[in-house]
C-alpha cells in the first residue's frame, strides 16, 4: 500500500504528510485533498467520515482541513475496472448464463 496522487498515480516517498499547497510532480494536481484523505467517503455525510472536520464544497483542490491523513491505498487508474467489479461481472454472467 501506497500514499499517491488520487489523478495520476505518482507515489509520495516524503515523511509526513504533504502541506495545501504541495502538489504532484507529474500532473501538478492538488495532494491534500479530500481525495487522497483516509476520511473520503462518498457514502458519508458531505463525503467525510470524520465529524469533527469542516464540509469542503471541492474534494479535489487542496485545503486547510485539520483532520487529513494521507491514506494508504493501491492505486487503480479512473475507468480500470478493480477486482472485486470484475468478480462481480463474472458471477452475473455466469448466474445469467452469459
Amino acid at each position: 500500500m501506497t500514499r499517491h496522487c488520487h489523478k495520476c498515480g505518482w507515489e509520495w516517498t516524503l515523511a509526513g504528510l504533504p502541506g495545501r499547497s504541495e502538489s504532484c510532480h507529474r500532473c501538478n494536481a492538488d495532494l491534500r485533498v479530500c481525495l487522497n484523505c483516509t476520511s473520503y467517503d462518498v457514502r458519508a455525510a458531505h463525503q467525510c467520515r470524520d465529524r469533527r472536520a469542516e464540509p469542503e464544497a471541492e474534494k479535489a483542490v487542496g485545503n486547510f482541513c485539520e483532520y487529513f491523513d494521507f491514506i494508504r491505498r493501491k492505486f487503480v487508474a479512473y475507468g480500470e475496472p478493480n477486482s472485486r467489479e470484475a468478480s462481480a461481472r463474472e458471477k452475473l454472467k455466469k448466474l445469467f448464463g452469459d
